[in-house]
């Protein structure tokens, strides 16, 4: 089965270089607002487990589009002839430099690549692009059209007119946004313009889509890892008879919190790897100080539940009996203490100072005390961090390859919120199985990865 290859030919600047970039899953591919940055042809490969899917080929722009047609005007013969007449202008001007865009670009479309040829939408039709058409369709070979929309004018209704006329297949594609179906469409559409491609493109197309789901299924249980440390977490500090808690029990709080922030970083770091993501910069205005972290008044009310949802969910009343949690309110909805003593109480069931047993040995008298902090107690906790990390995932799997822009994590109130209550329930469950330091934890591992997978698939919907 014949490998399918595409050239991505047009004006320079137009966004040839993102649509590789895009279509390749391909990060490291040169995108600039300066001309001429793609100065020579480079070859992507779209590829899956080692397996090649197809090749994308980033080309220069067309640079004396109109010279290369009056010179292959001149010298053709009949329409027979058209392809081999290009051909020899290839080879004539080759090594000429008033010549090199267009002779690097044709190359590989007269090997027998297919054309996707990339204008902008928001800038206005113009002779040159006629005579850039002309050309690839001189070619033979089977093309489509992309119309790309980088400014904030809108000349797409001119430039399908102008397009239809050469191509059969014209779409508007943005490189920056253009979801997985839509490149998954993309592809097919090819497909149907180029018969010996259709069955290798199908099959490309369900690889694609069998590791699309392997990567929400592969991010899910690495969130269902980190909520499963963040939950069992714990941090212990002795101390000798000699020694006071004074000062040492705010330092081991702070490094608790430093430990769950690093949880959820290092959480958003692997799913970032799992869809390719592997130079993204990340701005997160709502986490850059600690107390603004997991754990800020904010934070919960974008994510966590409410206190009737956590009624509902049938969890609370245990916890509060259990003097495990602090459910001072204070007329809120939220289940939220105020400040960091209530922070304490909620998330750590404050701090204990059990002296450990006084033990003889070799006539020697050891003991002291012992500080603790964790397990995660508090309820709504895991729901916060929960919210947040499908928040993370659902923008890097939506994210394509040619936007090199900070990742930006906001959100509105109530995004990704659970509003199901039996779905919170079983939530509920596995979370207090875990807090109960049950045995079989991988096996609640994998049945929380299964919840947060389906979840975050209804999500997405």
């Amino acid at each position: 089965m014949t490998t399918p290859v595409f050239a991505i030919v047009g004006h320079p600047n137009k966004g040839k270089s993102s649509i590789v970039s895009t279509l390749s899953q391909d990060e490291s591919v040169a995108i600039s607002s300066i001309p001429g940055t793609t100065a020579e042809n480079r070859v992507y490969p779209m590829s899956v487990d080692g397996t090649v899917l197809y090749e994308l080929i980033d080309t220069p722009g067309f640079q004396r589009a109109r010279a290369a047609l009056e010179w292959i005007h001149d010298h053709a013969g009949s329409a027979v002839d058209r392809a081999a007449t290009v051909r020899r202008f290839v080879e004539q001007y080759a090594g000429d430099p008033r010549f090199t865009a267009e002779c690097n670009l044709l190359m590989p479309v007269l090997e027998g690549a297919g054309i996707l040829y990339v204008v902008d939408g928001s800038r206005p039709f113009g002779e040159d692009y006629e005579a850039e058409m002309e050309i690839l369709r001189w070619t033979g070979q089977p093309s489509l059209a992309l119309i790309n929309m980088i400014g904030d004018s809108d000349y797409s209704d001119d430039w399908k007119k102008a397009l239809g006329q050469y191509f059969r297949i014209v779409r508007i594609f943005d490189a920056f946004t253009a979801d997985f179906d839509r490149r998954v469409q993309l592809l097919l559409a090819f497909g149907e313009i180029r018969e010996e491609w259709r069955d290798a493109l199908g099959k490309a197309v369900h690889i694609l889509r069998e590791e699309q789901a392997g990567r929400r299924k592969l991010a899910a249980r690495v969130i269902a890892e980190m909520l499963t440390r963040m939950i069992t977490h714990m941090r212990r500090q002795r101390l000798t008879a000699d020694e006071q808690a004074d000062g040492i029990d705010d330092r081991l709080l702070r490094d608790y919190k430093q430990d769950l922030a690093a949880m959820e970083q290092d959480c958003r770091d692997e799913v970032e790897q799992i869809y390719n993501h592997k130079k993204l910069v990340r701005h997160e205005p709502l986490v850059q100080l600690l107390d603004e972290d997991l754990f800020s008044r904010q934070t919960w009310m974008l994510f966590g539940l409410t206190r009737r949802q956590l009624i509902a969910t049938g969890a609370i009343g245990g916890a509060a009996a259990g003097g495990m949690i602090d459910l001072a309110v204070h007329g809120t909805s939220l289940l939220l203490g105020s400040g960091l003593g209530a922070l304490a109480g909620g998330v750590s069931a404050w701090f204990t100072s059990d002296r450990i047993a006084s033990v003889k040995v070799l006539g020697h008298s050891l003991g002291g005390k012992e500080l603790s902090i964790g397990p995660m107690r508090n309820i709504n906790f895991p729901y916060v961090a929960l919210g947040r990390a499908l928040l993370h995932k659902r923008m890097v799997e939506q994210r394509t390859h040619a936007h090199r822009g900070p990742l930006e994590l906001t959100s509105e109130p109530g995004q990704l919120q659970l509003t199901n209550a039996a779905t919170r329930r079983r939530f509920e469950k596995l979370f207090s199985r875990l807090r109960k330091q049950e045995t079989g934890r991988t096996d609640l591992i994998t049945s929380l990865a299964h919840l947060i997978e389906k979840i975050s698939e209804d999500t997405d919907r």
